[in-house]
């Protein structure tokens, strides 16, 4: 059984601690590490760091009494605890750091994730010659202890996509993977809807998890998990295709513009002149 407080024992942790079979990149606030149960061709979770010990107020007067100064003064904007940073829904839902210090979170963690994004990008060009979808979202609720933002390829086929819990908790449009954007934008609403929207209860988000198989390109439902993985694997093909065949047009009309035979006549050094020039002399 995986370990699930294994995140954030990272994040507890110095990232230069870290190995790198774990460790993508780092930044002040946050870390990149590699999904260990990848489920597309890339896969990696971004993790807000714990730069702050649980809040003075969770601590006994005896504590207190023992700590050094510096560690029991409550700056003005203190960073979120652990407590605070176990998940989505307890940093939406904490009493001890405010709705905009929350919003900023998530705006650090999306930020590092578009440098991933754009590591990924670059990836996908050097392995496969082409470049497609990267999903940013969290899991309305996560199976692992401590935030994590996935930043994922959208193609959805690997190894480790075994059964409909996993594929459905992935699938960008059942409403269980919760883009960035979208969880963003609640911080724009009206206050009552920010409120229920911010509770992430497991009773509204766990029956997303039983949906039908259906292919998140084409919208078609497939009986079970091998024969989705087949269809997905079509249609990642496709994709690729069709990408390939603009590049091949293009390459042709980049040759023909390199070539030293133009459309108005030849140049001295084409074949057929110079047949031509022999013939004469």
């Amino acid at each position: 059984m995986a370990n699930l407080t294994i995140l954030r024992t990272y994040a507890l942790r110095k990232p230069t601690e870290l190995p790198p079979s774990v460790l993508f990149s780092f930044s002040e606030k946050n870390m990149t590490i590699f999904d260990a149960y990848p489920k597309s061709i890339f896969h990696f979770l971004v993790l807000p760091r714990v730069l702050s010990p649980e809040p003075t107020s969770l601590l006994k007067p005896s504590d207190k009494d023992t700590c050094p100064q510096s560690s029991v003064q409550e700056p003005e904007t203190p960073p979120p605890s652990v407590t605070d940073l176990s998940s989505l829904r307890a940093l939406l839902n904490s009493k001890s750091i405010s709705k905009d210090r929350a919003k900023q979170v998530i705006l650090s963690l999306k930020e590092d994730a578009l440098g991933v994004k754009a590591e990924i990008e670059k990836e996908m060009q050097k392995r496969y010659g082409f470049i497609w979808d990267v999903w940013i979202g969290f899991h309305g609720v996560p199976s692992m202890e401590h935030m994590h933002l996935h930043v994922l390829s959208a193609d959805l086929h690997s190894e480790r996509m075994k059964n409909k819990k996993h594929y459905n908790s992935f699938h960008p449009k059942h409403g269980f993977f919760l883009h960035v954007d979208e969880v963003l934008a609640w911080f724009e609403a009206k206050p009552s809807y920010y409120q229920n929207i911010a509770k992430l209860s497991p009773n509204k988000y766990e029956p997303l998890l039983k949906e039908p198989l259906v292919c998140f390109h084409c919208d078609v439902e497939k009986k079970n998990m091998p024969t989705l993985k087949a269809h997905l694997q079509e249609e990642w093909e496709k994709l690729k295709k069709s990408t390939e065949t603009p590049k091949k047009r293009k390459l042709a009309v980049d040759q023909r513009q390199k070539s030293p035979i133009s459309n108005e006549g030849e140049s001295d050094s084409s074949p057929a002149l110079k047949k031509s020039k022999t013939d004469k002399s």
